[in-house]
């Protein structure tokens, strides 16, 4: 889509705010350095947020700015103060939006309505302050807890434009008039093919009823293999509740207009047979011109019986009032359209228990992994505290067991991240 000023379909990268690192501190008064500790909480990292924007059209503003990062929340402070919370990221989006993994192509989240917020990803934890560490045995622990870490995560965003009705059919069926009779929508219009280069939306009022419409730009045979324009579009009438399948039956473009039927029938069927199942009235346009009728007949003898038919003239305004009362008529008994059910997914977070023991060159047994890259951020090695709890999570998470399995005995090597010490 970037090639015609319309953009529904972009790739960006996206990250939570890292959490703030917990303060390593105490308290410290004239003639007495240090009287117990005070190294307050790291702040919170700042969350990923998505929000519907009705006042956007478009996902153009994403093919400029790619990235967006939530702050990262402050390092705790002095007098047990609390660092400060990292600003989220937020980002705004058009009304209708679906937003994938990059990677997996599962729906996230449908931000469907005006102002709807959606917590996408959550920052990183603060890290806690040595004041936390206090206890009735540890009176002075000098360290403090790393702030979580957050991942950077691709996403797609794929725009589907929200419509009771959508207009399909081939370039120059008269689309894009009919919508301008019968809206305040101003698409533009000419006698040439692909004349609309995006979906124009309109507002019908029908005696207080009011439904929203779509004029899809136009089908040619190969669309939902990515022929044309119909491709790029099929998506926007995924969303909608029913279909006014447009016309020319004046033949006057030099094809026949039963053909026409038949092809935009089957792009329909090969891109999603749901849209091709959607309740559906055909509007035969251009029922004036010279040759008309004579196809009119044809065509209500082919499809009469499948298919409510409804001649108009989209330019001179005639049959328009029979053909809204029909689709009023229709939309009553159909269910309201519905957000897009998002799939069963979670990021993966940050993995604090794997970890795997290997032998390098020298003998030594090497233990790496994530429960290795959690007590490397937080541990104080030169604090017998912090030293005395590195070991003891060693012990509690099967570390030691899995080294002796692996035919570690005493005297042996054992490297952990940047420590390295004799296996006892």
């Amino acid at each position: 889509m970037a090639n015609y000023g319309f953009t529904d379909k972009v790739k960006i990268t996206v990250k939570a705010g890292d959490g703030g690192d917990g303060m390593n501190s105490f308290k410290a008064y004239k003639g007495k350095p240090a009287c117990g500790p005070d190294g307050g909480d790291g702040g919170d990292g700042g969350d990923v947020v998505f929000v519907g924007d009705k006042d956007m059209h478009d996902l153009l503003s994403f093919r400029f700015t790619t990235k967006y990062f939530a702050g990262n929340g402050e390092r705790g402070g002095v007098n047990r103060c609390t660092g400060k919370r990292g600003a989220d990221a937020v980002v705004k989006v058009p009304c209708g939006t679906l937003v994938r993994d990059a990677e997996s192509g599962k729906i996230l989240c449908d931000v469907y309505e005006d102002g709807e917020q959606v917590v996408l990803l959550r920052g990183g934890r603060g890290g806690k302050g040595n004041v936390r560490f206090t206890t009735a045995r540890r009176h002075a622990p000098d360290f403090a807890q790393k702030g979580g870490l957050a991942k950077p995560h691709a996403l797609i965003l794929e725009m589907k434009v929200i419509a009771d009705v959508g207009f399909v059919g081939f370039p120059n069926a008269g689309k894009s008039t009919l919508l301008s009779k019968i809206s305040a929508a101003k698409p533009k219009i000419a006698d040439y093919h692909f004349t609309t280069l995006s979906p124009n939306l309109g507002v019908v009022s029908v005696y207080g009823e009011h439904f929203v419409a779509a004029d899809i730009p136009g089908l040619i045979e190969g669309a939902a293999a990515g022929a044309g324009l119909g491709h790029d579009f099929l998506r926007h009438i995924e969303r909608t509740r029913m279909l006014l399948h447009v016309l020319d039956i004046s033949g006057m473009e030099g094809r026949d207009p039963l053909d026409d039927f038949r092809v935009v029938d089957a792009e329909l069927k090969a891109y999603s047979e749901k849209i091709a199942a959607l309740p559906r009235l055909v509007v035969l346009n251009k029922t004036d011109a010279f040759g008309a009728q004579e196809n009119i007949a044809r065509f209500r003898r082919k499809y009469g019986k499948r298919y409510a038919i409804y001649g108009i003239s989209a330019l001179r305004g005639d049959g328009l009032e029979e053909l809204l009362n029909a689709t009023v008529a229709m939309l009553k008994t159909l269910p309201p359209a519905e957000k897009i059910p998002s799939d069963e997914f979670a990021f993966e977070d940050e993995d604090n228990t794997s970890f795997e023991i290997f032998r390098d060159e020298n003998g030594a047994y090497v233990v790496v992994g994530g429960l290795v890259d959690l007590l490397c951020r937080n541990v104080v090695l030169s604090n017998p505290d912090s030293y005395a709890y590195f070991q003891r999570v060693l012990k509690l998470r099967g570390v030691f067991k899995e080294l002796e399995a692996a035919g570690c005995t005493t005297g042996d090597t054992v490297v952990v991240g940047d420590v390295e010490f004799e296996y006892v």
